[in-house]
């Protein structure tokens, strides 16, 4: 043996490299098939699914239980049930990390400090270098075995001093899919986020069927407890559905690539070959005259953005309302439109949906477009009983505290509470309309009936003064005459909507440019 091999490390640079094959092997060959016996992936396959390839370093690889002989050499290591680290999406750095539920069924680790999951490493990392946060949630919170440590924990608890979650969000966007199941800590963790979503075999509760059966009585499955129709569709506690594992990837990296890496900096600026000038000849005959006649408003969208850009946030929740991201001359651009295919109205699921999208673009300087066509809020018993009062008046107050650019495309109504949501009355107060459009505090029908009930029931015909009513208020409620007024900033040809957009969205960025960095947050919401 030569004095340089005498002197070097290569027995402990071997051992390091044994020790990354246990960690490799995860949980071993037998639980690894069993994952994709069931239809599941393992956390490194799906991390390599979603980063740029090659990209990945791991961090913490050697973490876990180690088994040693009676002379003290290491026999094997059980890997730690997580799994994290640094990568790039895109070019770009994030912070990933995700449950191995082939260890322990990816249960949480009682080491002194955590990998990821309740707190831990991977949230520091992403709060310290300022990147976005990936979360691949598979697996259950903390249970009743944690007192074998000799105690028992507080919930929340962490040895870790762990970063602020809230301030976390006001930092990196935080995207969270579950991919398998997601019960207690791991579900609320889904739920802390600018984005979420799952995977159609994927489920996400409190707390299971068992601990329900036990406390309620209830005899439920897992998926009616928390499979996609609920947690997407009737919830909303989920934004997303994802027919596979790797849609979801798909969807994970195409939502990052409209957001900043951080809030000190603006969304990256996409090239697009669609013309900023582009004129659709559909948009000025795609509004009915009949003022009851619906239309498609996501076909408006698609008209008017960049092409192939509209990424839809909550398309199976509060579906009287349209929430999206695009892209406008390749600029990021929030929309928010009432979708008059089911009313237009502004209910609770809506509201709290548009509500959501006004933060996560005001935290990321994200100028928003409204598209408006809205009746009011949604009435009735069942929707008082729902607080619609409140939702709405939460949406109102998100816009309020909002500081990026709002411009409001009224396309035809905004009357009420509703129209309130969209107007920014405490900003520039830059609305457009199309010629179609009509506003006020009421609709011309039906608010005559109220306004002048007296007059209309001592009238010889009540049906026809109700009808001179409409047209005497109808004169006075053309649009060319609030413009006339300055009332509304410009009334345009629907054609020449996505030009006119598309050169104050890029107008804007001067602006946006001067107000980076966190957001300041004040009040208490209603």
């Amino acid at each position: 043996m030569s004095k340089a091999e005498a002197t070097g490390w290569e027995k402990e640079a071997e051992e390091i490299r044994q020790r990354h094959q246990w960690a490799e092997a995860m949980g071993g060959e037998e639980a690894v098939r069993l994952r994709h016996e069931k239809g599941f992936l393992t956390v490194r396959e799906r991390i390599a699914g979603i980063a740029d390839r090659g990209s990945f370093q791991e961090v913490g690889k050697l973490t876990g239980k180690g088994e040693y002989d009676q002379n003290g050499k290491i026999v094997k290591v059980i890997p730690a049930p997580y799994v994290m680290g640094i990568a790039e999406i895109d070019g770009r750095p994030v912070a990933i990390g995700g449950e191995d539920t082939t260890v322990r069924g990816g249960t949480s680790w009682g080491h002194g400090r955590r990998k990821g999951g309740q707190g831990g490493f991977i949230d520091d990392l992403a709060h310290s270098y300022r990147i976005p946060l990936i979360r691949l949630i598979d697996g259950y919170g903390g249970g009743v075995a944690s007192a074998k440590r000799g105690f028992t924990v507080f919930p929340g608890h962490t040895n870790d001093p762990g970063v602020n979650v809230a301030e976390l969000l006001g930092m990196v966007p935080v995207v969270s899919a579950v991919l398998g199941i997601a019960a207690g800590g791991p579900a609320l963790r889904a739920v802390m986020s600018h984005w979420s979503v799952m995977v159609k075999n994927s489920t996400i509760f409190a707390s299971g069927p068992p601990i329900v059966e036990r406390g309620l009585g209830q005899k439920v499955t897992k998926e009616e407890l928390g499979g996609h129709r609920v947690a997407v569709d009737k919830a909303g506690t989920i934004d997303n559905t994802a027919a596979s594992e790797q849609e979801c990837f798909a969807m994970i990296r195409r939502f990052l690539s409209y957001l900043p890496t951080n809030v000190w900096q603006l969304p990256p600026f996409v090239p697009t070959d669609d013309p900023v000038d582009r004129c659709e000849d559909e948009l000025i005959r795609i509004v009915p005259r009949e003022a009851r006649k619906p239309y498609n408003m996501k076909k408006v969208l698609e008209m008017v953005v960049d092409r192939g850009s509209l990424f839809e946030i909550q398309q199976t929740y509060g579906r009287s309302a349209i929430t999206a991201l695009a892209r406008m001359g390749g600029y990021t651009v929030g929309i928010i439109a009432n979708n008059p295919m089911v009313g237009g109205r502004i209910d609770v699921k809506s509201a709290r949906k548009q509500a959501h999208l006004i933060e996560l673009c005001d935290c990321f300087h994200i100028p928003i477009i409204f598209f408006m066509d809205v009746p009011g809020f949604m009435i009735g018993k069942e929707s008082e009983e729902a607080a619609i009062l409140r939702e709405g008046a939460r949406a109102i107050h998100a816009k309020c505290q909002a500081t990026v650019p709002i411009i409001s495309v009224v396309t035809r109504k905004c009357y009420g509470m509703g129209g309130g949501v969209g107007i920014d009355k405490y900003g520039l107060d830059f609305k457009v309309a199309w010629p179609s459009g009509e506003w006020g505090s009421l609709a011309v029908e039906g608010g005559v009936s109220a306004q002048y009930k007296r007059e209309i029931q001592s009238a010889p015909d009540p049906k026809q003064r109700e009808k001179e009513l409409e047209a005497e208020l109808k004169k006075i409620t053309s649009p060319f005459l609030t413009a006339e007024a300055f009332a509304v900033e410009d009334l345009i040809d629907p054609r020449q909507t996505r030009p006119y957009l598309c050169r104050f969205v890029k107008a804007m960025q001067p602006r946006l440019a001067t107000e980076l960095g966190p957001k300041a947050k004040y009040g208490v919401r209603p």
